[in-house]
């Protein structure tokens, strides 16, 4: 394992967790959102993270291919999706311009499917996630200045 291998792996899951939580504030923002350009009350989005098995990860020069075991390349963002499982919960207002106009449901308000309180644990968990990550990268640099101390000494 190389010496900035930490911080890549880090660095990765700063990222992505940056990520997670510019699209847990684009759910919060839309919590009441009942028309969106798509038609239909906003939908909530979810990252769908994926182990990073490719792409550039740096690599010591000095270790032989052969020897590299993929330890040390992260995570990804593999795609936003939208939540189509969860229905979207039905408000009583007729006087809303998107009340439903006729049928069983008449007077009712579809709603986005953004629960606020989950939308919260998942800002929190994103949030500490990124902490983590930081006082990684953090750590590494101690470390490799302690090592870097001791080598001068």
């Amino acid at each position: 394992m190389g010496i900035f291998n930490s911080i890549n792996i880090a660095s990765t899951g700063l990222s992505a967790e940056r990520v997670r939580l510019d699209v847990i504030a684009d759910n919060m923002a839309n919590v009441n959102t009942t028309r969106t350009t798509e038609g239909g009350p906003y939908r909530r989005s979810r990252v769908i993270m994926r182990p990073r098995s490719e792409g550039p990860h740096w690599r010591s020069p000095f270790l032989p291919q052969s020897m590299d075991n993929g330890i040390g390349k992260g995570v990804r963002v593999a795609e936003i999706q939208k939540d189509t499982q969860t229905e979207n919960p039905l408000r009583w207002d007729p006087t809303h311009p998107d009340a439903i106009k006729s049928g069983p449901e008449k007077g009712y308000v579809k709603m986005p499917n953004v629960d606020v309180v989950t939308e919260m644990v998942d800002m929190i968990s994103a949030s500490r996630s990124y902490e983590a990550n930081a006082s990684i990268i953090e750590g590494s640099k101690a470390m490799f200045q302690r090592a870097l101390d001791i080598g001068a000494k």
